[in-house]
């Protein structure tokens, strides 16, 4: 198994860590003892600086975990039935996270990761594992240093899915992957 991302990877800048974090991999150990992997292709930066946000307004009770330490997962529904996972970044007390939006499956192969709310359904990730520590596999989900992509192929662009501060370039992939969700 892979080395383990320490708490001091997550305390950097939130927009360094959407762009840094592309080619890690996230592991989630099932009941049944299996390991799912999915190296990150795909992944978009959130402040409370900016409107769209979810910490924009403060600690509210949907927002609190984004006030965590870095390296705490936060899991939240959206559309009122898709789950997804952001990871808490920069400082306690500062409300931002990067959203994980897709996956390339490793293990197992044959699953579609390439939405975030595809990838917490097949990855089994749901609001019971909001507020965990995710730099320890002890959690059950975790990321794994892996294969940085060349900086040549990785493209920077704006978010999706959001209506607000939409004109921010904090969506992060890697360029040609059949994983990247669509816009």
């Amino acid at each position: 198994m892979g080395k383990v991302i320490e708490q001091t990877f997550y305390s950097q800048n939130t927009v360094i860590i959407a762009k840094n974090i592309l080619g890690m991999i996230l592991c989630r150990k099932l009941e049944d003892g299996n390991i799912y992997k999915g190296r990150i292709v795909e992944a978009e930066a959130y402040t409370q600086e900016e409107e769209s946000c979810h910490a924009y307004k403060g600690i509210t009770k949907r927002s609190a975990t984004m006030f965590k330490a870095p390296g705490t997962a936060y899991v939240y529904m959206t559309y009122g039935m898709y789950h997804c996972l952001n990871i808490i970044t920069e400082r306690e007390g500062f409300g931002s996270g990067v959203l994980i939006r897709a996956l390339e499956p490793i293990q197992p192969k044959d699953i579609l990761l390439n939405g975030p709310g595809k990838l917490c359904r097949e990855f089994k990730i749901t609001k019971e594992l909001n507020e965990i520590n995710v730099c320890t596999k002890k959690s059950g989900l975790w990321l794994e240093y892996g294969e940085a992509p060349q900086e040549k192929d990785i493209i920077q662009t704006v978010r999706i899915g959001i209506k607000l501060a939409m004109d921010l370039p904090w969506r992060f992939y890697i360029k040609n992957n059949k994983s990247v969700s669509k816009p």
